[in-house]
């Protein structure tokens, strides 16, 4: 299975790390902006369903 990572648009990476750092504060996730290879699966887990959560009510809020 291939992953690719990349931002699809170069301009929009400080607006995604903003995010994911906002994500990480509201779930209690102690997340830096440098190497976070100490966090459990469950914690970097969390930060990334609060991002999709946040990410489906802005959707459905604009339906």
């Amino acid at each position: 299975m291939s992953r690719n990572n990349r931002v699809l648009v170069p301009e929009a990476k400080a607006g995604l790390n903003k995010f994911k750092m906002e994500a990480a504060k509201e779930v209690g996730v102690n997340l830096t902006d440098g190497y976070n290879g100490d966090l459990t699966s469950r914690e970097n887990g969390s930060v990334g369903g609060q991002m999709v959560k946040k990410m489906v009510e802005s959707y459905e809020k604009n339906l």
